[in-house]
């Protein structure tokens, strides 16, 4: 069974009710989320659209947030930068997390920035501009205290004098600086200040060095909520876009919905063991549904036991545990049939379970949950 494409009938098998599952992404909630984000900054708003948009869409995300108050897009991979550009998006692009033997050419060549970590990728990216008789638009990624990605303290004024040289040599030009927050969900954390103190004293060193770097960005969605004295320039916001708020100070909508129908139902008797392992029993007589969607589409297994999925507007708890390609759930006398439409994933209000709710019952982060949703799901916008 193909569950993107398989049409259900009704038991009398007469009437075609509703095709298989599917993700349906609410741009009007990203646009209102961006807008938000817009209003909390003085400076420009840089749209991360990394993951696919968080499992979104990049390309969608990205042209509803430029419309809605974003000038800039973010991602990780050059790739990622790569697609945008090829779905026909021309604003400033910014991709910070690569290898030093990145395919830098093509990342000049398509006129997206790039940030520079290390004096290795420095070389690399010099190397390549010079190469091809073109110019690296940079950004200088410093290690503001997560100890991940970005420069150490130790090397970034080396950093700095080597990038000017490449300026002078016409190989780069430093447009930026950006640097991360670890705690930024905690204001009270003093990580924060530690962060903040750094990166002003990486854009000294930078100065010093004789660099210029106009744009300068060390918030992201939390510290664009919560922290007012890490604005720069311009602020990060992926997650926050489509309504994930990891401070839970902020009123988001919601991005996503996820759907599927009814595929199977079956009345079982008390005592009836259900899925792998028989970790759940029908605890009396009542009528069980299977709907087509499993941890292969990125329903947590971890929420076995905890999770309901909404079926004619009652709560149908999820019986036994999450398989690959489906789910068992409990209909008790609700009189859903096959064909339904079940709720997997809905907004707030909506009266499905929300993204949180899946990422509470499984110990997940919200981002795992819509990063996680697989390809078999068939994507619309609405």
């Amino acid at each position: 069974m193909s569950p993107a494409v398989t049409v259900l009938r009704s038991v009398q098998g007469t009437r075609p009710r509703l095709t298989g599952p599917q993700l349906v992404v609410d741009l009007d909630a990203i646009a209102a989320n961006t807008q938000t984000f817009a209003r909390r900054t003085p400076g420009e708003l840089m749209a991360v659209v990394k993951a696919d948009g968080f499992g979104h869409g990049a390309a969608d995300v990205a042209r509803t947030a430029l419309a809605h108050g974003a000038s800039q897009l973010g991602v990780t991979a050059i790739a990622e930068g790569l697609a945008l550009r090829a779905a026909g998006l021309s604003a400033p692009v910014l991709s910070w997390l690569n290898p030093v033997d990145a395919d830098w050419a093509a990342a000049i060549g398509a006129d997206l920035d790039v940030a520079v970590p290390s004096r290795d990728h420095l070389d690399a990216l010099a190397h390549a501009a010079a190469q091809i008789g073109g110019r690296a638009r940079v950004h200088l990624h410093l290690d503001a205290g997560m100890a991940r990605d970005g420069a150490s303290p130790s090397e970034w004024a080396a950093l700095c004098r080597a990038a000017r040289r490449a300026e002078l040599l016409g190989q780069v030009q430093v447009v930026g600086m950006m640097g991360h927050l670890g705690c930024a969900d905690d204001p009270a954390h003093p990580s924060n200040s530690t962060g903040r103190t750094r990166f002003a004293w990486g854009l000294m060193t930078a100065r010093a060095a004789g660099l210029r770097p106009a744009q300068r960005h060390l918030a992201a969605t939390s510290a664009t909520l919560l922290d007012p004295l890490s604005h720069h320039t311009m602020s990060r916001v992926g997650a926050g876009l489509v309504g994930i708020d990891p401070t839970g100070t902020t009123e988001l909508r919601g991005a996503l919905t996820v759907t599927a129908p009814l595929v199977e139902v079956r009345s079982v008797l008390a005592g009836t063991p259900v899925g792998y392992g028989h970790s759940w029993t029908a605890p009396a007589a009542t009528r069980l549904g299977l709907v087509p969607l499993g941890y292969a589409d990125g329903l947590p297994r971890l929420a076995s036991g905890e999770a309901w999925m909404r079926v004619r507007g009652v709560h149908a708890p999820v019986a036994g545990r999450i398989s690959m390609d489906m789910t068992v759930v409990d209909l008790g006398s609700s009189g859903a049939d096959v064909g339904d439409e079940v709720t997997v994933i809905g907004p707030r209000g909506s009266g499905g379970p929300t993204v949180a709710d899946w990422a509470g019952w499984s110990g997940l982060l919200p981002h795992e949950i819509v990063t996680g949703l697989g390809g078999r799901l068939v994507r619309r916008t609405a």
